[in-house]
């Protein structure tokens, strides 16, 4: 199968995981999570954390570990293929050095952009199931502030070089 036939398969399953973790996300949005588990993601302290959770007591609970398992899976595939689409768009551009390097070098911040999410998945679960260490929300705040910036840089190089490689098809 080649290269781009494998990053429309990863994109299409990436595209099926957002959509259950848009279904499993719904139940945490609360007046305590106004923006579902983004909002914990990001909350950073111990205090805002707890009151979160308890937001989530009896069904949300389970919506949390459902949409945090979704996660791990998530990572895997937005990883690989936007990973791969970084890839695929350098090639287009081999004869601009820069511009493949740069590609190059989204494709490896993207894998650094789902290391970060594992660190953070792993100290959001550990809230969930009762941890009163205050380090916590700040690491899975330090993770997160960084992996949203690698994974929007990295699809930007994807989008900005795919209008790119569509301008050149229309406008030769």
């Amino acid at each position: 199968m080649d290269k781009h036939r494998v990053f429309w398969v990863l994109f299409g399953f990436t595209l099926l995981i957002i959509i259950g973790m848009q279904v499993s996300g719904a139940p945490l949005v609360t007046e305590a999570a106004p923006g579902g588990i983004i909002t914990f993601e990001l909350v950073g302290s111990l205090e805002g954390s707890q009151e979160i959770i308890q937001s989530w007591q009896g069904q949300p609970m389970v919506w949390a570990g459902v949409n945090m398992g979704l996660d791990f899976l998530f990572l895997v595939f937005y990883s690989m293929s936007i990973a791969l689409g970084c890839i695929l768009i350098a090639d287009r551009f081999n004869h601009l050095n820069i511009i493949k390097k740069i590609g190059i070098g989204a494709a490896i911040a993207i894998f650094i952009a789902a290391g970060l999410d594992v660190l953070e998945n792993i100290a959001l679960i550990k809230l969930l199931t009762g941890s009163t260490n205050a380090m916590l929300p700040q690491i899975a705040r330090w993770c997160a502030i960084p992996k949203f910036t690698l994974v929007l840089l990295s699809m930007l190089y994807v989008l900005s070089g795919t209008i790119g490689v569509l301008y050149k098809k229309i406008i030769p």
